[in-house]
């Protein structure tokens, strides 16, 4: 994210002297969203779920949704000194993937290549992911009680489903099992509750329509 600029247009320069106009598309209170935000998060998105390339004004409505909400996280990260993840660990996820999907960085490359894409667009975006999921465990999981009435009701409901998933589990470890479960829903409730609520109480402004 940047802060508020007094211009619609950036000027960003390149290597070789190259100059491109990347206009802002979005100003969500103090911060903005550039058309390059938005056709960076495309590109990595349909890079890691392995799907063609779709920069259509439907898949950038929905990388401009995604990239509000980043924004909201950002700044309550910022505000509440949430710890950020680290570049080594950013490095062991696309060591990862670079092992699971490519088996070596030459594939890797090529493939990023084809999406526009380098190393760096993939490792900050995993350092970014870690953080993010942090984040939301800290700040929501505290909320997110579980009695153990709700536990007792949720196994009544899900026993034959539970027994088939976790075969080899005793009672104690099922309980923890469908505690991790509720434990999740609450948070994401907790979670995208939050983003309403910041949505509703902060001034977002579209400058390309074809966004909202």
């Amino acid at each position: 994210m940047r802060w508020r600029a007094c211009a619609l247009l950036l000027l960003v320069t390149y290597p070789a002297a190259a100059v491109i106009i990347d206009r802002i598309a979005i100003v969500v209170g103090n911060s903005i969203i550039k058309d390059s935000d938005i056709d960076r998060d495309i590109r990595v998105t349909d890079f890691l779920n392995s799907d063609a390339l779709n920069l259509s004004n439907d898949a950038r409505k929905k990388a401009a949704s995604r990239l509000i909400d980043q924004g909201f996280i950002h700044r309550e990260i910022l505000m509440g000194d949430y710890p950020m993840a680290g570049v080594q660990e950013a490095d062991d996820q696309l060591n990862k993937i670079t092992k699971e999907r490519f088996h070596n960085g030459a594939a890797l490359n090529e493939a990023l290549r084809r999406y526009g894409l380098s190393e760096a667009d993939l490792r900050s975006h995993f350092q970014w992911q870690l953080t993010v999921l942090r984040f939301i465990d800290a700040r929501f999981r505290p909320a997110a009680y579980v009695s153990d009435d709700e536990i007792e009701s949720y196994v009544r409901t899900h026993e034959s489903a539970l027994r088939r998933q976790y075969p080899n589990k005793d009672e104690a470890e099922l309980r923890d099992e469908v505690r991790s479960i509720l434990a999740g829903e609450k948070i994401n409730q907790l979670f995208f509750a939050w983003l309403d609520e910041q949505r509703k109480s902060t001034n977002i402004k579209y400058y390309e329509e074809s966004l909202r």
